[in-house]
């Protein structure tokens, strides 16, 4: 078994998603309004198959199932995360996620949804939603009924190379004309608060879950102001907490060296190219390229011109 595995992506159509995926990415994608590339998932909603080699065209989840070894023997009863590549032409609903606790007894022993946003591309002047302003739920939900939402809604400009983490209880939303790289648990759980009235291909209208996001949104938090990165080096640690560590890592850009080795001392290790192009442990890679390093390999060697993203325990 090789160490490190492509798998084949799943896609998602999506009322707001546009094109982007085929035309910035090259994947071959269904037709229509395409929102979301589900790149390394082993979710029940997007299984993604292995690509090629001793287990080509078994699902990741079934990898977990029965070579848990692969893995480290880490423990856990689904594969924890999931990374996503997220088009957004027009807006995504207002909503937000529950955590573990909260999602294990209303959704039917779901994980929570703890997230985080680099943004890979943004319109100019473009902004997001990361927060909200009321202070209890009484508040937060007669504001919603005034539709007073440039009051409510935190939005904060943003650009490429920006990042956001987005915990459990936080009112979000990506605006149209944006593109991320999205690395979260493994949920598909989302309570959305308005949806801009849009219909569905059969005319009805995307449900909303207000009576739950009131039951999850974090009144207490502050509202960010920024989703500016400090640099520190050909890696750049993005976020690190209890559910996975994200790093930024440049070769051969700005100065950085043109060859990098990277220690992997993890269970596995999910490898995302967002820009150029180069070599990674020997294959050929470039911006949309998504690879599984499983335990076995301890380190990456990266050579090229690109910047790769990170996912880990």
């Amino acid at each position: 078994m090789e160490s490190i595995i492509e798998l084949v992506p799943v896609f998602k159509e999506k009322i707001w998603g546009g094109r982007k995926l085929e035309t910035e990415f090259g994947y071959e994608i269904p037709a229509g309004p395409v929102g979301e590339c589900w790149a390394i998932s082993a979710h029940p909603a997007g299984d993604d198959e292995i690509a090629s080699g001793e287990y080509a065209g078994r699902t990741l989840s079934w990898l977990w199932d029965e070579h848990r070894e692969l893995f480290g023997n880490c423990e856990g009863d689904r594969f924890p995360l999931l990374v996503k590549i997220i088009d957004a032409k027009d807006d995504l609903s207002i909503q937000v996620h529950p955590d573990n606790d909260y999602a294990a007894e209303h959704e039917d022993g779901s994980l929570g949804k703890k997230e985080c946003w680099y943004v890979l591309s943004a319109e100019p002047g473009q902004t997001i939603v990361v927060g909200q302003r009321a202070h209890s739920r009484e508040e937060f939900a007669q504001m919603v009924e005034e539709g007073r939402w440039s009051e409510l809604l935190n939005e904060i400009p943003i650009k490429a190379g920006d990042f956001f983490q987005i915990d459990p209880g936080t009112v979000h939303a990506i605006k149209g004309g944006t593109v991320i790289l999205e690395s979260q648990q493994s949920s598909d759980v989302t309570y959305r608060v308005y949806d801009y009235d849009r219909k569905q291909d059969d005319g009805t209208l995307r449900p909303l879950h207000m009576q739950q996001a009131l039951d999850v949104i974090d009144f207490d938090r502050a509202p960010l102001t920024s989703g500016e990165v400090e640099l520190t080096g050909p890696v750049t640690t993005l976020e690190q907490n209890e559910c996975y560590t994200v790093d930024l890592v440049r070769v051969g850009e700005d100065g950085d060296a043109a060859e990098l080795v990277v220690e992997t001392p993890h269970p596995f290790t999910c490898i995302s190219v967002i820009e150029g192009e180069g070599i990674v442990n020997g294959r050929e890679v470039k911006k949309g390229t998504h690879l599984l390093a499983l335990s076995a390999c301890d380190t990456l060697e990266l050579s090229g011109t690109m910047q790769v993203v990170l996912s880990y325990l």
